[in-house]
């Protein structure tokens, strides 16, 4: 608690723990000539700035240099700069680092309103954030953002609010159902204003170092690589699911179909201005786009969990979201680590999209607390009443 409570402190102990797992990364990945490392992830968004300032193609392969597409925003790119011209083990802890502190600060500032409740959270999270980090992904900087997001409306700072949610957007797209937190809060014109803005100012970042002729190519590449990605993939999520256990491969129904179910308790108008009811509704879009996104991988499970921890640690207890949330510890956040063997998890686990399944059921419980709860002003709408 102590830790917690200082700033210094806290935010150290987050960073050594990036450091340190950054060292092991580091060390662990093959060096013999191949470009292909533990943290491939890493070298891809590295070197997306240099490819950007050379007006290279963004969108195609590059194997001498890395494994796999970059498959980000070319303003993303733009982010990079600082990674692509620091050292490569020196980029790779900053990394590290940036990731792990941006979702542990939203958690930092999140309202749980008690230092218990915040540090379970934390201490549930930490995991999958670990997960996410071996990949050297940006999902914990996503879940930050999302999370930083409402933090923002909350404190009535809508410009950064729109600003975070925006940026997001270049980072991966799914960011744009966090504007569906905006209808909760006033100045809604003003928030949209705010969100042109930053739109435009982000979109044409790249033309610092490109020209609007090249800028409009890569964001032709772009678009062209998302739609392929979403044809021809499934990912750990609802679509592989469905597909693995009844042979369904209606992907775009099944999305639409989830789409409803997010939205459905926005009819309960009366309830907007019910923190509960807020906090409740951006659990169920951190849960929401992972489990509905087709390129859903393994570290991007961080920014479901984050949502499985707002919506446990914001409520009273009871004995069904506990085993709810024992399913979701061991069956998604412990399922890609060696607490069950490789070969147990790709013979039962894998194949049948087993992680999905308690997130699946959070949402589900999640949708049905936000369609029959007593979300009234006098029932709920309290920080004290939330920790309690």
């Amino acid at each position: 608690m102590k830790v917690l409570r200082n700033n210094y402190l806290f935010y150290g102990l987050v960073s050594l723990i990036a450091i340190v797992l950054s060292l092991w990364l580091y060390y662990l990945a093959p060096h013999k000539g191949s470009f292909h490392t533990n943290y491939n992830d890493f070298l891809i968004f590295r070197q997306s700035f240099r490819h950007l300032l050379q007006h290279n193609d963004l969108y195609i392969l590059y194997p001498n240099e890395y494994n796999d597409l970059f498959k980000y925003s070319p303003s993303f790119a733009m982010f990079m700069v600082p990674f692509a011209y620091l050292p490569e083990f020196l980029g790779l802890i900053a990394w590290n680092v940036l990731n792990l502190l941006v979702v542990f600060y939203a958690f930092r500032n999140f309202s749980f309103r008690n230092d218990k409740r915040m540090l379970l959270a934390m201490g549930f999270i930490l995991i999958e954030a670990l997960t996410s980090l071996v990949a050297t992904q940006s999902n914990c900087i996503m879940a930050g953002l999302l999370i930083i997001t409402y933090i923002c409306l909350e404190k009535k700072k809508l410009l950064w609010a729109t600003f975070f949610v925006v940026l997001s957007i270049f980072i991966k797209p799914f960011g744009l159902v966090a504007f569906t937190l905006f209808l909760f809060y006033p100045e809604k014109l003003k928030a949209l204003g705010y969100s042109v803005m930053w739109f435009i100012l982000i979109f044409i970042l790249p033309l610092l170092v490109i020209s609007p002729y090249g800028l409009a190519g890569e964001y032709k590449s772009w678009f062209l690589l998302l739609k392929n990605d979403h044809d021809s993939s499934l990912g750990i999520s609802f679509f592989g699911l469905m597909h693995s256990w009844f042979g369904l491969t209606n992907k775009n129904a099944e999305l639409y179909a989830g789409a409803v179910f997010l939205v459905l308790p926005l009819i309960r108008y009366k309830a907007y201005a019910n923190h509960l009811f807020q906090m409740l509704f951006l659990a169920s879009i951190l849960i929401w786009v992972i489990i509905f996104n087709h390129k859903a991988e393994a570290p991007g499970y961080i920014i479901a969990i984050c949502g499985v921890a707002i919506w446990y640690f914001i409520q009273a207890p009871n004995k069904l979201n506990t085993i709810l949330l024992f399913m979701v510890l061991v069956f998604t956040v412990l399922e890609p680590t060696d607490v069950f063997p490789k070969p147990f998890r790709d013979k039962y686990f894998t194949p049948n999209f087993v992680c999905v399944i308690p997130c699946v059921l959070v949402w589900i419980k999640i949708m049905w607390e936000l369609m029959t709860k007593n979300f009234s002003l006098q029932e709920g709408s309290s920080a004290e009443n939330l920790a309690e």
